[in-house]
């Protein structure tokens, strides 16, 4: 299950949570810090491992 990471737009406050795929596009999350509706998914960095040596 992917781990998505939000934004609040009311008190900035960034956080994480993990959902299945089909759930992330009808999701409606609240703030942890302030309870805020108006969150915004957060484009994260990510790591390609391979197994092959470069």
């Amino acid at each position: 299950m992917p781990t998505y990471q939000y934004r609040c737009e009311q008190c900035g406050e960034t956080f994480e949570h993990a959902e299945h795929l089909a759930e992330h596009a009808t999701i409606h999350l609240r703030c942890p810090k302030c309870g805020s509706e108006k969150v915004q998914h957060a484009p994260t960095h990510f790591v390609a491992k391979t197994t092959r040596k470069s």
